[in-house]
C-alpha cells in the first residue's frame, strides 16, 4: 500500500510542531501567572504573610520582570521566531531521516524476491510506487535496464546525489539557526552596551549604577539566549548529518546489491 508523501507528511508534523510550541508558550506564561494570583487572593482572604515570605515573592515577580525587560520586545520577538522555526526543522528532519523513509527494509526484501523470481515489472511497480530514498534509486536505475547495466548505475548515482542535496538543503537551515542566533545575540550585546554608554554620555552627573543595568542587562540576556539557541542547533545539525551520511551510504549498498545480476546483460540496440 502506498504511504502518504513525505512533503504532506513533514508539514502537517511542522504545523503540530508549531502548534506544540505556541501550546508551550502558553503554558509558561499560564505557569506564571497562576502563582502569583494564587499569593494574591491568599493575601486578600488571610491579610497575614511574615515579611520573608513577600520579599521572596517580590523578588520572584521582579525577576522575571527583569527578564523580560532586558530581553524587550525588539529582540524577544526575533528569538521567538527563531525558537519556532528550529523545533518545526528539527521535527521535520527527524522524521525525515527515519530508517524507514529513507530505505525501509521491508522495500528491500520485496525486491530482492520480486527479482529472484523474475518479476521485473512488478519489481519496478513496487520501486516506483514507494516514495522513499531507495524506492526512487531503484525506480530510476531499473527504468534504464534495457540501455545497459552502466546506465543504471548512472541513473541511480544521479538520482542518488540529487535526493541526498534536497535532504542536506533541510539540514542546512538548522545550522543557519545555529549561526544566526549568536548573531541576533551579539547585535543585543552591541544595543545594550550603546544603552549603557549613552546613558554616561548624556547624564549630566556620574550616572547611578540602576541606570546602566538596563543596557548591561540587555547585553547579556541577548547574548544569553542567542547561545542557548545556537549550541543546541550546532549539534542538532551535526548529529543528523552524520545519519544521513550513514543512511546514504547503507541506501547506496544495497540498490547496488539488488542490481549487481544485472550486470551483464548487454544493452538493447
Amino acid at each position: 500500500m502506498r504511504r502518504f508523501s513525505s512533503g504532506g507528511r513533514l508539514r502537517a508534523v511542522a504545523m503540530l510542531a508549531l502548534m506544540f510550541a505556541w501550546g508551550a508558550a502558553a503554558f509558561s506564561t499560564i505557569s506564571f501567572a497562576v502563582p502569583s494570583a494564587a499569593v494574591a487572593q491568599e493575601d486578600e482572604a488571610t491579610d497575614e504573610s511574615s515579611s520573608e515570605s513577600d520579599t521572596e515573592t517580590a523578588s520572584g515577580k521582579s525577576a522575571l520582570a527583569w527578564f523580560v525587560g532586558a530581553l524587550s520586545w525588539e529582540f524577544g520577538i526575533p528569538f521567538l521566531a527563531i525558537s519556532f522555526w528550529f523545533v518545526a526543522l528539527l521535527v521535520m528532519c527527524i522524521l525525515m531521516l527515519r530508517r524507514d523513509t529513507v530505505c525501509p527494509p521491508q522495500l528491500a526484501e520485496l525486491m530482492e524476491a520480486h527479482l529472484n523470481e523474475k518479476r521485473y515489472q512488478e519489481a519496478f511497480d513496487l520501486a516506483k510506487s514507494d516514495d522513499s530514498f531507495l524506492g526512487m534509486v531503484l525506480a530510476a536505475g531499473m527504468a534504464k535496464l534495457q540501455n545497459g547495466y552502466g546506465k543504471v548505475v548512472e541513473a541511480m548515482e544521479e538520482v542518488g546525489a540529487d535526493e541526498g542535496m534536497k535532504m542536506e538543503q533541510k539540514l542546512g537551515h538548522i545550522a543557519l539557526i545555529g549561526t544566526i542566533s549568536p548573531m541576533v545575540g551579539l547585535l543585543g550585546t552591541v544595543y545594550g552596551m550603546v544603552l549603557s554608554f549613552s546613558k554616561i554620555e548624556t547624564s549630566g552627573a556620574t550616572p547611578s549604577a540602576q541606570e546602566l543595568a538596563g543596557g548591561i542587562s540587555t547585553a547579556l540576556i541577548t547574548t544569553l539566549v542567542g547561545l542557548g539557541l545556537a549550541i543546541p542547533a550546532v549539534g542538532a545539525f551535526t548529529f543528523l548529518k552524520n545519519r544521513l551520511n550513514r543512511l546514504m551510504l547503507e541506501t547506496g549498498m544495497i540498490a547496488s546489491n539488488l542490481m549487481a545480476r544485472f550486470e551483464n546483460i548487454p544493452a538493447k540496440k
